[in-house]
């Protein structure tokens, strides 16, 4: 029998989508997304083991500092899978954490595919019903943009939103990214770009559309993002060296719309709470107007 390759999600009540409540944590606290990244040498510096338990405790302080004062948070989800379904569990207690105390979450999982397994993921990582839902998720589009459509759907139906991969800060990623289409200068990731443009023309009239992209601060010569209207992600600020200037310019007319990523920098001041907490407080203020 055929399988369905559409996410059967159920539309919720209506309401601002993620975008615009991404947009209003923003200006509320700083457009800071602060990584939840258990690597085992920062496991290893708070004193706790390279296991699930680990990774739990880990999280449990993490959830605790930056809840309160972070726009949005980013547990790295391979750094729990790496633990099995002890690490899973883990995962699914974290997000919890953040949705109950009124916390932005984006999952950074990464999924790309077509057809069933694609609703599979976005049933995985948006469904209503699911353990691992987020209030977002990131995605691969280099099985092509259009094969994330029952993911588009998903945030659709239920108000979650979407971080597509376009323009990422390793330097892996540049000759594939930067590949210029034949006969024309437009590079992969800008028809990426576009691509989620085009999604939140159609699907969202707001503020802000729930389609956004990672773009990394890093880069040189990163796409243009005017027509975007959708929130961007930007890793590579703090350990990898870029910082507010670089976000400024790659967002520029749409600053509300831009959110440095930073990890490493502010999980170096853990293990206490109240350090974790005063760093991401320093850091946001960095990110306002």
């Amino acid at each position: 029998m055929p399988q369905s390759t559409t996410s059967q999600q159920q539309p919720v009540t209506p309401g601002p989508g993620f975008g615009e409540r991404l947009v209003a944590a923003g200006q509320e606290r700083g457009r800071l997304c602060v990584g939840i990244d258990p690597h085992p040498y920062l496991l290893k510096q708070w004193g706790l083991g390279v296991d699930a338990a680990g990774v739990r405790e880990f999280s449990r302080r993490c959830v605790e500092a930056f809840a309160p004062v972070a726009a949005l948070v980013k547990p790295q989800v391979a750094f729990y899978e790496r633990f099995g379904s002890a690490g899973l569990a883990a995962l699914e207690e974290t997000l919890s954490g953040l949705r109950e105390a009124g916390c932005l979450s984006v999952a950074d999982a990464k999924r790309g595919d077509i057809g069933s397994t694609m609703a599979g993921y976005a049933d995985a990582w948006m469904g209503e019903d699911s353990p691992l839902r987020a209030d977002a998720v990131t995605l691969s589009p280099y099985l092509g943009v259009g094969a994330l459509e029952p993911a588009f759907a998903a945030a659709r139906a239920t108000g979650r939103g979407i971080f597509v991969l376009a323009a990422t800060s390793n330097p892996e990623a540049r000759r594939l990214q930067g590949f210029q289409e034949p006969g024309s200068s437009r590079t992969v990731a800008q028809s990426v770009v576009n691509a989620c443009a085009e999604r939140n023309a159609t699907d969202w009239s707001g503020q802000a559309g729930d389609i956004g992209v990672v773009v990394g601060a890093t880069l040189d010569t990163p796409p243009e993002l005017g027509q975007l209207n959708g929130p961007v992600l930007l890793p590579g600020v703090g350990a990898q060296g870029a910082g507010p200037e670089q976000v400024r310019a790659i967002v520029a007319g749409r600053a509300e719309l831009g959110f440095a990523n930073v990890s490493r920098a502010i999980l170096e001041r853990g293990p206490k709470v109240d350090e974790l907490r005063k760093a991401v407080e320093f850091t946001a203020a960095e990110f306002r107007d």
